[in-house]
């Protein structure tokens, strides 16, 4: 049986709507004057509403409008109100019959009938716009996701879209769905990069910190310096501009907590005294930008931006393993002592990573032949460190961190354009 929600306006010569519904078959779940009449379809859910009111005011329509929108019904409005912006107002606001002076009650199957016809036509138009509106967004997504890797694997428009559309066939997915992934992707995969590149500034500072205290390279390493603030600076700006606020700013806010008092101990002279305390503050912006970066990595699509983020973490270690060396050489006691520690930890962590990139199925060759530079550089600098003690010795480690680091930053470079796993 057909279920109406019944809104009846307390006016005296009121029609008796509630017994004529009753007596052509339809069965009335509540009659009364709704004030909430969303609240009151959600909680009674009928198959239409009937109201009876003499003067609609805009309130009614705006209920009519809002309860379409969260859960729509037919509904039939009768009234004494001929107004005709009125007639125009109640179709703009989704009701399907206005009946004005009156009803009989063999008539009222055939308004409630009305109702129903144009209700469903409605629903239809609705959805054939929805379907449409979906299919362009979808394209524009399409569009996107095949200008991403034709930039970044050097493909032909129809191979960028004959690689998108088997994705989506092995995903079992739309290829609009699979589009979205691409771009998705391509914005955390330059976000971790620039996150992982917080991690190797932090390292890389106190590393040039460390070689100005023993006077390497003074005027190269006031220039690499002075980058190296700026580079972080930057990254911090183009991240907290460039990510949701609500999903991390908590994350961004931790990084820039150690990086205020850091920042100002770098702004003074260099002093071995201050080196473990500078280290200290680093290592504090490190685990944070090491925490923001992981998020990173589990927002987007974690079997691509993995091989980013551990490119990424390269370029920090190989900062790590230089700094770790200088300061294990110019630091007594126990600050020695744990940069030393420090120093075996980072290089088994560094050949981890050349380990895991180079069993990579790797589709571009530039990326291969990177890798091989890269380890390439390690292997100068591994030979470098036990001399760390000596002038000679800081003065290659100096020179070959910055080789191996410039080689790991264009691989990592590589992978953000390439995202080669993105459409396995």
């Amino acid at each position: 049986m057909t279920s109406a929600l019944l809104s009846l306006s307390a006016a005296p010569d009121a029609p008796p709507l509630s017994d004529d519904l009753d007596a052509v078959g339809i069965k009335v779940l509540w009659s009364d004057v709704c004030t909430t009449l969303l609240q009151d379809v959600v909680r009674t859910s009928p198959d239409l509403v009937v109201i009876y009111e003499e003067k609609p005011n805009p309130a009614l329509f705006s209920s009519t409008m809002a309860m379409n929108a969260a859960a729509p019904r037919p509904v039939i409005v009768f009234t004494t109100d001929p107004d005709a912006e009125k007639i125009a107002l109640a179709t703009r606001s989704c009701v399907h019959a206005y009946i004005v002076n009156g009803y009989s009650q063999n008539r009222l199957r055939s308004v409630i009938h009305l109702a129903q016809a144009r209700f469903q036509h409605d629903q239809l138009l609705r959805k054939e716009l929805s379907e449409v509106n979906r299919r362009f967004a979808e394209r524009k997504l399409v569009d996107r996701a095949k200008g991403i890797l034709m930039g970044a694997r050097q493909l032909r428009e129809e191979e960028a879209f004959r690689a998108l559309r088997s994705a989506a066939m092995h995903a079992k997915q739309r290829i609009g769905q699979v589009s979205q992934r691409v771009i998705d992707s391509a914005h955390y995969a330059e976000a971790i990069n620039r996150a992982g590149q917080l991690r190797m500034l932090s390292q890389r500072l106190v590393k040039l910190y460390a070689l100005t205290c023993a006077g390497v390279r003074p005027e190269e390493t006031r220039g690499l310096f002075a980058d190296s603030l700026s580079h972080v600076e930057s990254n911090l700006e183009i991240l907290t501009r460039s990510l949701s606020r609500a999903t991390f700013g908590d994350l961004l806010d931790a990084v820039l907590e150690p990086w205020a008092p850091l920042r100002d101990a770098l702004g003074t002279p260099p002093r071995a005294a201050a080196l473990a305390e500078v280290d200290r503050l680093a290592e504090q912006v490190l685990l944070r930008a090491e925490q923001l970066t992981a998020n990173l990595e589990i927002a987007g699509f974690a079997a691509a931006l993995r091989v980013i983020n551990v490119a990424g973490r390269q370029r920090m270690l190989s900062q790590r393993v230089a700094k770790a060396a200088l300061m294990g050489a110019l630091l007594g006691g126990a600050a020695g002592s744990a940069a030393r520690s420090s120093l075996t930890s980072a290089k088994a962590e560094l050949l981890a990573g050349f380990a895991y990139l180079e069993a990579l199925p790797l589709s571009n060759d530039e990326i291969s032949r990177e890798v091989g530079r890269a380890a390439q550089a390690w292997a100068g600098l591994q030979a470098a460190l036990p001399e760390a003690g000596a002038p000679s010795g800081q003065d290659s480690i100096a020179a070959l961190s910055e080789t191996l680091l410039a080689s790991i930053d264009r691989l990592t470079e590589h992978l953000e354009r390439g995202m080669q796993a993105l459409v396995r």
